[in-house]
């Protein structure tokens, strides 16, 4: 690196997901070097990783290696690490390998996790989907349940291994239901000897009085229906009470079941707790933090908090943890650092909603578009176009196309090879 380069300020961008891309890009042609950090060395779309964990899509068709996205922005460096800590004195980032790496500007965009509500043990045996690694062990868990059915020597053990439980009714939780119900009663027909497929039983269970609780309640009904039509049993007001690894207590119901997917709670990634030590911020219950309009922690500190992590007002509601919010955050934050270097007044953070939409099945899904509402094969149309368009790159495009038009004709979902059994659920997928 020149001494030129070297002189330029140094924005710092911690997270390679929607908000941190965004910023990057963002900042393409100002006078900075940017140094990205992520534990990954990919960008995920997450909107599709129930898809991976269904077996529909296999783990490049909807991630792609920071590097190669960014490798033609000469001013951007990728780094492979992950943050443990910030010294707002230093003005530095501290990694866990020891290192660690000054800022000028900083952008904190490392997301959210699981949140078990207090009851992490529960995370053994029912794991939640935020990452491509947990897609892979649920899809594992998935498609050994059948397999373990076939060779059980008892009507209740395979009952067991044929029962499916999702606990929480958002988006997740609804995408999981009524995609295991399509593989149960549809792709794997015909392919076992000893069971039948299609008498797995799954179970949606939300705490809330209703799935989807996002979307106007209208939808959330219909919603409900057409999960129902897929075979779904849906279970409303119903906290679970505890899982082990043989099933959960509902109230004073004891479910079977030796497949419980976690849906149901987020919390921020622990860099929000860092930033409330660091530089004295609010955190919500989730850990999210509590920025200022502009998305900055406080005015002269020039660090931002962006996607997943930060709480922030949308009128009386706060701006949702979805793709669409991270990425208009992200490139608020580049506009902020744009301001800063010329010595003007950042804007401050304005959300501008287009609406919201979830898929339940095939032809099945509802779509709230500023009041615009629709369900069903319109629906799901219009979901399968904004979630492809929205995919990065033109390969990863071109793929989820043709796997969802052949799943589409045919039923069958092309990744259903069972990974690692007796190893870590490390990405070994191709």
């Amino acid at each position: 690196m020149d001494a030129s380069h070297s002189s330029l300020p140094h924005v710092v961008v911690i997270g390679g997901g929607f908000a941190g891309l965004w910023c990057t890009r963002a900042l393409a042609r100002e006078a900075v070097r940017i140094t990205l950090i992520d534990r990954t060395n990919h960008h995920l779309f997450q909107p599709l990783l129930y898809q991976v964990a269904t077996a529909g899509l296999s783990s490049p068709d909807i991630a792609a290696p920071l590097r190669h996205i960014l490798r033609r922005q000469r001013n951007v460096e990728v780094r492979l690490g992950e943050v443990v800590g910030i010294d707002s004195v230093r003005r530095s980032v501290q990694l866990a390998d020891g290192t660690s790496v000054a800022y000028d500007y900083l952008l904190v965009a490392s997301g959210a996790t699981h949140s078990y509500f207090g009851r992490d043990e529960w995370a053994r045996v029912a794991p939640g989907l935020k990452t491509l690694d947990d897609a892979l062990a649920i899809r594992r868990r998935v498609l050994t349940a059948f397999e373990r059915a076939e060779s059980a020597s008892s009507e209740d053990e395979r009952d067991a291994w044929l029962s499916f439980v999702i606990v929480g009714g958002g988006p997740t939780g609804v995408e999981l239901a009524g995609t295991l119900a399509e593989i149960a009663r549809h792709t794997l027909k015909r392919e076992f000897r000893h069971i039948d497929p299609a008498r797995a039983a799954v179970r949606l269970i939300e705490a809330g009085p209703r799935v989807l609780a996002s979307f106007p309640e209208s939808l959330s009904e219909k919603a409900r229906a057409q999960l129902a039509s897929l075979g779904v049993t849906v279970l409303t007001g119903a906290p679970v009470k505890a899982i082990d690894a043989d099933g959960v207590e509902v109230g004073e119901t004891r479910i079977a079941s030796k497949t419980v997917l976690w849906a149901a709670g987020v919390a921020a990634s622990a860099l929000g707790a860092e930033l409330a030590r660091a530089f004295s911020v609010e955190t919500d219950r989730a850990g999210r933090v509590k920025v200022k309009p502009d998305l900055s922690v406080d005015v002269e500190s020039r660090v931002y908090v962006a996607g997943d992590l930060a709480h922030i007002a949308d009128g009386d509601r706060m701006v949702p943890g979805v793709a669409p919010a991270a990425k208009q955050m992200g490139a608020h934050v580049a506009n902020a650092i744009r301001a800063s270097l010329r010595s003007a007044r950042p804007q401050p953070f304005q959300y501008r909603d287009f609406g919201n939409l979830a898929t339940i099945g095939r032809l099945a899904a509802i779509v709230d578009l500023r009041g615009l509402k629709f369900s069903g094969p319109l629906a799901w149309a219009f979901w399968l176009l904004a979630h492809v368009f929205f995919l990065i790159g033109f390969r990863n495009r071109l793929v989820v196309m043709l796997n969802w038009a052949w799943s589409y004709w045919t039923y069958q979902r092309s990744a259903r090879i069972i990974l690692g059994e007796n190893s870590p659920p490390a990405a070994r997928d191709s």
